[in-house]
C-alpha cells in the first residue's frame, strides 16, 4: 500500500509554458474519440478525446438529427485514452497521455481530483462496479487500485489517497478489465500475454500465453471465470481463467482487434478494430456471425445499449456512429457456411441510425518566416492563417494549394525561434522556449509588426515578453510587506494587445508531466493566483511580475574593405552589435567612423525604445556613400544582421561583412 498526494511538484525539472489557440467553446472532437462511456439511465453518452476534452452528449438529440452537445469536461493537456462512470453515474474517471488520471463531476462537468502516481502514459482503466473500485495502468507498467468513494471525497487541503499496486508486468500495459465483484484483473500489453491478479490480495495469479501481438482490448465475464481477449495479431480468444488455458480462437477480422464488447453472459462478442469492420460473433460457435457496419476508420471504443440493440462506436476520425445491432438469432442465416473469415460479408447496415458529427484536426503546420504567422492545414484540407502572438486565428483561406501558400507567404526575413508547434491534439499547442534566452531571442520592430501607431515612436519589442506578459495579464502575485500584510504585488499585461481570456495556459516539466492547467481568464481567482506562485519559473516571475526586459541577442561579425573598395586594408577588428541591426547602421558606423576616422564600434542602442527607424536622413545620407556587400552579395539597406547571416552568410562561422565607398566618396578616400 502506498500513500500518494494528489499535486505534488518538489525537486521539479524546468518548467515550459505552452498554450493552446482553439475556439472559446470546442462543441467537436478534433482528433479522435478513444473511449466511450454510455449512462442509460440518464441517456447520456461521454466520450473521451484525443483533443485532451471530454464531451457530453444527449443521445436522444443525436437520434433525433437534433444537437446532441451539452458540455466539456477540460483539465487534461494530451489525449484522454479511457473513461470508466462510476458510482451510478454521478462521477467520471479519466486516464490520460498527460500521466494523471482525473476525477470529475460527471452532471456538472469540473474536475474534482488529480491523480499524479503514475509516471508515463495512463492508458486504460478497469471499474469494479460492486466494490466501487477502479484500476489504473499504462506505459510505466504499473498497476494502481482506487477506492472511488476515496477518490470523490479529495479536497485541495485533504489531498492524499492511499492505493496498493500490482507488480509484475514487463512491459507496457495497454488493455485492462475486471469483474463487477472485483475478484480478478487482468491486463493485456506488449509482452502478447495476459497477466491475472487478485485485486483483493494484490496477489499474481496466472499468466495466459497465445497471442502473437498486442493485446489491445479485454473483457472480463461476471464471475471472474473467463475472459475474452482482443489483440493486433487479428485474433479474439477466450480463456478460462479456472483451467488457465485458451478455450476458443475466433478469426473474423484481417487486422489488428482493438475493440470487444460483451453480452452479460458472454454467449456474444462484438469486436473492431483495425480492419474498420465492427462483426458480431457466437463465441461457442464462431461460424455464426454477422458483420454489424464498416466504418471509415479503424474502430477504437464501443459502447452497447442496455439490451444490446444499438452500439455507438468511437474511431480515429472524430465522428461518433450510432448503429442498429441484429438480432443474435440471426446469426445463422447472415453467417453460415464453414469460413469463419468475414471479409467477404456485406455488413446488414449500409448507414448509421444517428451521428454526433466531429471536426476537423489540423495534421499539417508551417511557421513563417516572421516566427509569428502559422499556416496550417486540417483533414478537410481547409488552410488557415493564425497569429501566434495574439493566440488567434487571423483568417479562414479554404481549401487553397498549400505548399503554394507558403511560397507566396515567403519573406526574406529571419527571426529566431522562439516556439514550437505541437499538433498532437489536432489543435495549435504553442510551446514558449525552454528558458529565457529561447523565449525571448526575437527582438522585432513594433512598428513593423504591427503594434506601434504611427505617430509612436518605434520600439524593439521581444515577442515571448509580449506574449507571456498578455498571458498572465490576470494574475495577481501576493508579496508580504514589513507589517506581514498580504498585498497586491500588481497586474501584469503588456501595452499592444490582450488574447482571447479562454485560451487554456499550461506549465509542464520540460519532456515531462503537466503541473498546472488554466485558462488565461481565471490566472485572478485566488486558488489560482496560490498555484500559479508555486509554478511559474523564476524567468517568467523576473519579466511578468519584476517587469524587467529581456536582455538582446548579440552577433558577433568581422568588418573589412572590399576588395573592389580602393581602401587600404585595416586591421581585423571583430564587433559585435545587436541581432536586429540593420545594414544602414551598419554603413553609417562605417562612414562616420571607418572612413572619417580610425575603425570604431557599432553604436548599439541601450534600451528598446532607443533603436529608432525615423533617422531617415541619416540613413539615406550613408546609404549614397558606402555600400555593404556579404558573399560578394550587396545587401539591402533594411536587412538585419540576423537575416544577413542566415540567408546570406549560411555558416557557423563569424559573419564577414564587406564595405565599399560609392563612387562619390571613393576619390575622397583615395587622395586622403
Amino acid at each position: 500500500m502506498t500513500t500518494h498526494k494528489t499535486g505534488g511538484q518538489s525537486g521539479r525539472k524546468k518548467v515550459q509554458v505552452s498554450f493552446v489557440i482553439r475556439d472559446e467553446v470546442e462543441k467537436q472532437h478534433r482528433a479522435g474519440v478513444n473511449s466511450l462511456q454510455l449512462d442509460t439511465a440518464t441517456n447520456r453518452l461521454y466520450s473521451a478525446g484525443r483533443d485532451s476534452i471530454i464531451r457530453t452528449w444527449n443521445c436522444k438529440d443525436a437520434k433525433a438529427g437534433k444537437d446532441p452537445y451539452i458540455q466539456s469536461m477540460e483539465h487534461h493537456t494530451d489525449w484522454v485514452n479511457d473513461i470508466v462512470l462510476c458510482c451510478g453515474g454521478k462521477n467520471l474517471i479519466s486516464a490520460s497521455s498527460d500521466t494523471t488520471v482525473k476525477v470529475w463531476n460527471a452532471h456538472k462537468g469540473f474536475c474534482m481530483s488529480t491523480l499524479r502516481t503514475h509516471k508515463d502514459y495512463v492508458r486504460a482503466l478497469a471499474y469494479a462496479r460492486d466494490r466501487e473500485q477502479v484500476a489504473s495502468a499504462g506505459l510505466d507498467r504499473a498497476i494502481f487500485l482506487w477506492d472511488v468513494n476515496t477518490l470523490t471525497a479529495l479536497t485541495a487541503s485533504n489531498n492524499t489517497v492511499t492505493t496498493s499496486s500490482l507488480n509484475g508486468s514487463k512491459n507496457s500495459i495497454y488493455s485492462l478489465a475486471m469483474n463487477p465483484a472485483g475478484t480478478v484483473i487482468v491486463a493485456g500489453s506488449t509482452e502478447k500475454v495476459l497477466r491475472v491478479w487478485d485485486p483483493r490480495s494484490c496477489n499474481k495469479l496466472m499468466k495466459l500465453i497465445g497471442h502473437s501481438d498486442n493485446v489491445k482490448a479485454l473483457v472480463v465475464n461476471k464471475d471472474g471465470t473467463q475472459c475474452l481477449s482482443g489483440s493486433s495479431d487479428g485474433t479474439i480468444k477466450l480463456w478460462s481463467l479456472g483451467q488457465q488455458q485458451c478455450i476458443q480462437t475466433i478469426f473474423v477480422h484481417t487486422e489488428g482487434v482493438w475493440a470487444l464488447l460483451a453480452t452479460e453472459g458472454f454467449s456474444h462478442v462484438i469486436s473492431g478494430g483495425r480492419d474498420r469492420r465492427v462483426v458480431m460473433s457466437d463465441v461457442r460457435n464462431p461460424r455464426r456471425h454477422v458483420v454489424i457496419c464498416e466504418e471509415s476508420a479503424p474502430v477504437l471504443k464501443m459502447a452497447a445499449t442496455s439490451d444490446f440493440s444499438g452500439l455507438w462506436i468511437a474511431t480515429s476520425e472524430s465522428t461518433i456512429n450510432y448503429w442498429l445491432v441484429p438480432k443474435r438469432d440471426s446469426l445463422s442465416e447472415l453467417g453460415s457456411g464453414d469460413d469463419v473469415d468475414c471479409s467477404g460479408m456485406k455488413p446488414v447496415n449500409l448507414k448509421p441510425e444517428a451521428v454526433i458529427k466531429g471536426g476537423p484536426a489540423i495534421r499539417r503546420s508551417h511557421i513563417l518566416n516572421d516566427k509569428r504567422h502559422i499556416l496550417t492545414q486540417d483533414t478537410e484540407n481547409n488552410v488557415a492563417i493564425y497569429d501566434v502572438l495574439k493566440a488567434r486565428k487571423e483568417k479562414d483561406l479554404g481549401q487553397v494549394n498549400f505548399d503554394q501558400e507558403v511560397k507566396d507567404r515567403f519573406k526574406m526575413v529571419f527571426v529566431p525561434n522562439w516556439f514550437t508547434v505541437d499538433l498532437k491534439t489536432g489543435m495549435l499547442t504553442i510551446h514558449l522556449g525552454q528558458d529565457e534566452v529561447d523565449c525571448f531571442s526575437a527582438w522585432v520592430s513594433s512598428k513593423e509588426a504591427g503594434l506601434a501607431p504611427n505617430d509612436v515612436m518605434d520600439q524593439k519589442v521581444n515577442y515571448g515578453n509580449l506574449v507571456l506578459k498578455a498571458l498572465l495579464e490576470n494574475w495577481w502575485t501576493k508579496v508580504v510587506d514589513n507589517s506581514d500584510q498580504t498585498v497586491p504585488h500588481g497586474r501584469c499585461g503588456n501595452e499592444y494587445f490582450k488574447v482571447p481570456d479562454h485560451t487554456p495556459l499550461i506549465f509542464s516539466e520540460i519532456g515531462g508531466r503537466t503541473l498546472y492547467r488554466l485558462l488565461v481568464r481565471d490566472a485572478g481567482g485566488e486558488t489560482e493566483s496560490s498555484l500559479l506562485n508555486e509554478t511559474v519559473p523564476l524567468w517568467v516571475v523576473d519579466i511578468v511580475v519584476e517587469k524587467n526586459m529581456p536582455k538582446f541577442t548579440k552577433i558577433p561579425f568581422y568588418l573589412l574593405p572590399h576588395s573592389t573598395s580602393g581602401v587600404k586594408s585595416l586591421k581585423k577588428d571583430r564587433l559585435i552589435a545587436n541581432d536586429f541591426i540593420q545594414m544602414h547602421k551598419v554603413a553609417e558606423h562605417v562612414y562616420e567612423k571607418v572612413l572619417g576616422s580610425e575603425t570604431g564600434s557599432v553604436a548599439v542602442p541601450s534600451s528598446p525604445g532607443a533603436e529608432r527607424s525615423d533617422d531617415q536622413e541619416t540613413n539615406s545620407l550613408a546609404e549614397d556613400k558606402v555600400e555593404l556587400l556579404c558573399s560578394d552579395q550587396v545587401l539591402d539597406s533594411n536587412m538585419d544582421l540576423r537575416t544577413v547571416r542566415h540567408f546570406i552568410w549560411k555558416s557557423p562561422t563569424d559573419l564577414m561583412l564587406h564595405y565599399r565607398p560609392l563612387k562619390n566618396v571613393q576619390n575622397s578616400v583615395q587622395k586622403t
